[in-house]
């Protein structure tokens, strides 16, 4: 069974996920990054790939990207950096990049390259998914891979209804149509849109992302999905701390204490 199912079997409630960009600060803390992470108690993690128009990144992880690609990460570099990850990770892995890269380095090749590392799932936001249903479903699936679809709250009723029923693993609940960044709390439009996809009994769980940065919003998100994703303020974090323990530490203090 693939890890994030068994995850959402496991546990239904205050999943805490986190995102960072591959090879930042440094391009070999890629993997202590992620050991770090799972010996902190983060139950799932989404592993990003630079590039050079992140379209749905705010400021922190455009930066962290650029840097990323100064110290010299690629696809070739991350594939690399990740086949062994299996012989100390056990938690789910999410590959997060956008189409470009993707497809220069052939959709196939990267399921199969992911799928031989462990992954568990892709996250391509500027795939759309007619295209998706069209051409790449069926290459993900061969591999094992979950296609995590994103919804905001724009996204129609029918629509959310169709990538539920054609997508598996969760469905990531963008908190608003707005780049990655951190808030101080959720607006009462956030709330009625999380509570209008609760209201829907989907049969994939959500987890909300984008915004989360403190024990409000954190424990706002986990009351109105199975649990939240958490990036830009992590990455932030990274840049700023003396080594990536103190940065996993510091993000797990700020959404647990007030």
């Amino acid at each position: 069974m693939n890890r994030i199912d068994q995850l959402f079997q496991q546990k239904k409630k205050n999943i805490l996920s986190v995102y960072f960009t591959a090879g930042y600060p440094n391009l070999n803390d890629t993997v202590l990054v992620i050991q770090s992470l799972e010996k902190n108690g983060v139950q799932l993690i989404e592993i990003g790939i630079p590039f050079s128009d992140p379209m749905a990144d705010g400021p922190a992880i455009q930066a962290s990207g650029t840097q990323a690609l100064k110290n010299g990460m690629s696809l070739r570099v991350l594939f690399e950096q990740l086949s062994k990850i299996r012989s100390s990770v056990q938690i789910p892995l999410v590959l997060m990049g956008y189409l470009n890269p993707i497809l220069q380095f052939g959709f196939e090749n990267y399921c199969k390259k992911a799928s031989e590392c462990g992954v568990d799932g892709l996250i391509i936001p500027d795939l759309p998914f007619s295209e998706y249903m069209e051409s790449y479903k069926p290459v993900t699936e061969k591999h094992g891979l979950h296609m995590i679809m994103l919804i905001t709250p724009e996204t129609s009723d029918e629509r959310i209804r169709l990538i539920d029923e054609n997508t598996g693993g969760f469905i990531y609940m963008v908190s608003s149509a707005s780049v990655t960044g951190a808030k101080n709390t959720f607006s009462d439009n956030n709330i009625a849109y999380f509570r209008r996809v609760n209201a829907m009994q989907l049969k994939n769980p959500r987890l909300i992302g984008f915004g989360i940065s403190n024990k409000t919003t954190f424990d706002a998100a986990c009351e109105n999905a199975s649990g939240a994703i958490i990036g830009s303020k992590f990455v932030s974090l990274l840049g700023s701390e003396k080594s990536v323990d103190e940065a996993v530490e510091k993000l797990i203090t700020a959404i647990t204490t007030q």
